[in-house]
């Protein structure tokens, strides 16, 4: 079982980077050539909204990216560290209840939104998790045993 950890300044120029990483590692675990822009998309899509959600709530710390290959699949993780409220009633800055977004918040979820379906469209095995401490998409594609490296 292999591991790389790439860990980079929430910047959009450091997306590209961490894209072709993915594809390096994907390409050596023996991901199907055919699904490879698959990998470099959704690794992109999920490190794009990672750098969004950091750069929009002034989070300094690096979003990470985790890659393990073992016998079967590639795993990638992408993960920020953005407090992620409870989904449910939203409130203002007054503290009522009335369902209504903070102005502006309702862009930004309906921007997340649509990252998670395009990742969704792309990967069979994706789960998305979030809480007080920050967010996690994991992603994973099957591998060929006896893979080149």
């Amino acid at each position: 079982m292999a591991t790389v950890e790439l860990l980079f300044s929430a910047l959009p120029n450091h997306v590209r980077t961490a894209r072709l990483v993915a594809a390096a590692v994907a390409r050596r675990a023996g991901v199907d050539e055919a699904v490879m822009d698959e990998v470099r998309l959704a690794v992109g899509e999920a490190c794009s909204r990672a750098v969004g959600l950091h750069l929009s709530n002034n989070v300094s710390a690096p979003v990470r990216v985790v890659l393990v290959e073992d016998e079967k699949k590639l795993s990638i993780e992408v993960t920020d560290e953005v407090p992620h409220r409870p989904t449910g009633p939203r409130r203002d800055e007054h503290g009522s209840g009335s369902g209504a977004a903070v102005p502006g918040e309702a862009v930004a979820e309906e921007e997340d939104d649509m990252g998670l379906a395009v990742i969704s469209g792309l990967v069979d095995d994706v789960e998305v998790s979030a809480d007080e401490t920050g967010g996690s998409i994991r992603m994973s594609w099957p591998t060929t045993p006896d893979a080149v490296l």
